[in-house]
């Protein structure tokens, strides 16, 4: 059994709420630009001052409306700046905001409304509405609908034009850190979401380590962020905090489509994503360099920034010839993939799931470092992450400040800390089982812990492969691989009770014809690669780079390229984006059964 823990660096206070800070820092400095917003295709700014007043405002409107002290609200929106407005002025009113994803399906819905008690819901648009009224009858704690996109906010503010600011101050009253927040719930790879109740402590105690600890990033007067994750998620959710407690300029793009033209218009310092966006980057740089015939440059960029990135680990650096060729490069590749970015973009977090060496060695090579970093909704997204001046790559970092990390001598990952939630709603036997008897948050993640405390996670204890021969197999790490091949949207390793380690492998429909046109197959569609010989061969290539970082009886034997692609529309994808394989072994068993036949 090994441990790591770090103490906290900014001692846990029973203090105050999230409430404060947007007056905190309206008084600190009211005004710095807290926000800037996309209206009518220009950003507007929002000074501290300005978004203070309209957290106050709309707090009132939610006090008119006979929201009271505790009760819970939920938010259903993709991520605009409407959503962070709703989330501070809900705990102004000291009510508890509670996420949905904008894409939930009714019963998805009616669940979380119902396990909840919400009292209100608040959504986005009119395909919103149609699902809140198809469920509303049967949720009679749901005493109010308001729409953004309907007006709803702007009929709040003017409700709560009679309340007085002493009656808002009084909500607050008797309130500190240990009071709840919110209430996550999890994405769910298995069975019915459950309640994850976090508190304000859970959320401050943890960004004020953050803030520290991340100083270099989040600190600066030029820093800034474009969020584009959902907030309904946990991982977004805590950068949200850290970036108001911070001071950041923030900006939100609610469409993935136009996440590159926002990138350049805003010019964020420092993203926020996940691994497949960072592949997507890559690959569509890669395969607009072979469109335009200067495939061998970028492969030659290529390797360049992850020798550079390398060499950084080494002592003395990158050698002359590397440094040479770096300088050549990034006049050539790098500067231009930055520009796609904005420009300015010199760090970036990445969690949910691995990023892959190879990933993070070429994009510290071009100049942007991806700190990965690790953490559940029950720990309030981070409890380690790679930091500035200590990075290991192909680890999940450091513990943060304020949190213990242990790992089990049969592997999993524990943890104590700031972040560690207090219990599942109405699921005590839930919220036992997810304890140790000595009070460590059970993850359900394998990992290891080097003699530096770098933690890194080696796969899920739900997911391990046992072979018929008795080979225990961690997926995670062979799809990962696989996945970041240009062609390929997703892929999912089975091989549970088999004889051999086969994969399901989907094409990704929206990088293949780029792809196809640098291969000169303009022929090409999803449905002609699930046989055509070139497209079995190329993802072939990307299975043996898999099958290398393992032994022969962990590899990938044979391979079937499925119809399709594994999305949450399907039923295959969490929102957060984690495969339900469940699911998927259930809905391919055909396809399974062909790669033993």
């Amino acid at each position: 059994m090994r441990e790591s823990s770090v103490p906290p660096v900014v001692p846990p206070t029973t203090e105050g709420t999230l409430a404060d800070l947007p007056a905190r820092n309206a008084a600190r400095r009211p005004d710095r630009v807290a926000f800037s917003v996309k209206d009518g295709g220009l950003w507007r700014d929002v000074t501290a001052r300005d978004f203070a007043a309209e957290v106050r405002l709309l707090a009132k409107g939610f006090v008119a409306a006979g929201i009271e002290v505790g009760d819970r609200v939920a938010i259903m929106s993709r991520t605009r700046y409407e959503w962070t407005l709703i989330d501070f002025a809900l705990w102004t009113a000291a009510a508890v905001p509670v996420p949905v994803y904008e894409t939930s399906s009714a019963s998805q819905l009616e669940w979380i409304l119902q396990d909840s008690g919400a009292r209100a819901l608040v959504h986005e648009n009119d395909t919103h509405a149609a699902l809140a009224a198809e469920v509303r009858d049967g949720l009679p704690e749901l005493a109010h609908v308001w729409s953004i996109d309907g007006g709803g906010l702007d009929d709040l503010r003017a409700a709560g034009a009679d309340i007085d600011d002493a009656t808002l101050d009084a909500r607050r009253e008797g309130l500190d850190r240990a009071a709840p927040a919110t209430i996550i719930y999890t994405s769910g790879t298995t069975g019915r979401p459950k309640g994850c109740e976090l508190s304000h402590g859970n959320f401050m105690d943890l960004s004020d380590n953050v803030v520290v600890a991340l100083d270099e990033i989040v600190g600066p007067d030029d820093a800034s962020v474009l969020l584009f994750l959902p907030l309904a998620h946990v991982f977004a959710r805590l950068i949200q905090v850290v970036t108001v407690d911070a001071g950041m300029r923030v900006g939100h793009t609610p469409d993935i489509k136009s996440l590159l033209p926002d990138l350049g218009e805003f010019r964020p310092t420092f993203l926020l994503a996940v691994p497949r966006v960072f592949e997507k980057v890559f690959n569509a740089a890669d395969q607009k360099a072979r469109s335009d015939g200067r495939g061998g440059i970028f492969t030659r960029a290529t390797r360049t920034a992850i020798a550079y990135s390398r060499g950084l680990d080494e002592p003395g650096g990158p050698s002359l010839r590397v440094r040479i060729a770096h300088r050549v490069m990034e006049r050539l590749v790098y500067r231009k993939i930055r520009d796609r970015l904005g420009g300015r973009v010199r760090w970036a977090v990445s969690g949910g799931a691995a990023l892959g060496p190879r990933l993070a060695h070429f994009f510290r090579g071009i100049g942007i470092t991806v700190l990965e970093g690790y953490g559940l909704t029950e720990t309030t997204a981070p409890v380690a992450v790679g930091l500035p001046d200590r990075l290991k790559i192909g680890a999940v970092g450091l513990a943060l400040p304020g949190t213990a990390l242990r790992v089990t001598d049969d592997g999993e990952v524990l943890v104590k800390g700031v972040g560690v939630f207090g219990g599942y709603r109405h699921a005590p036997e839930a919220t036992a089982e997810a304890f140790t008897d000595d009070g460590w948050l059970r993850t359900g993640d394998l990992g290891e812990l080097d003699d530096e405390g770098f933690l890194t996670i080696t796969g899920r204890r739900k997911e391990i492969l046992v072979t018929a021969g008795g080979k225990n197999v961690a997926p995670a790490g062979l799809e990962d691989v696989v996945r970041a091949h240009p062609v390929v949207s997703q892929a999912v390793v089975v091989g549970d009770g088999r004889p051999f380690i086969g994969a399901l492998v989907t094409i990704d429909a929206e990088m293949l014809p780029s792809w196809a046109e640098a291969h000169s197959r303009g022929d090409l569609t999803p449905e002609s690669c699930l046989t055509d010989p070139m497209v079995r061969e190329h993802i072939q290539k990307a299975v043996d780079r898999a099958n290398a970082t393992v032994s022969r009886a962990e590899s990938i034997r044979s391979f079937r390229i499925v119809p399709g692609d594994f999305t949450e529309a399907s039923g295959h994808l969490t929102p957060s984006m984690k495969l339900r394989r469940k699911e998927i072994l259930r809905d391919f068993a055909d396809e399974i059964e062909a790669i033993y036949r």
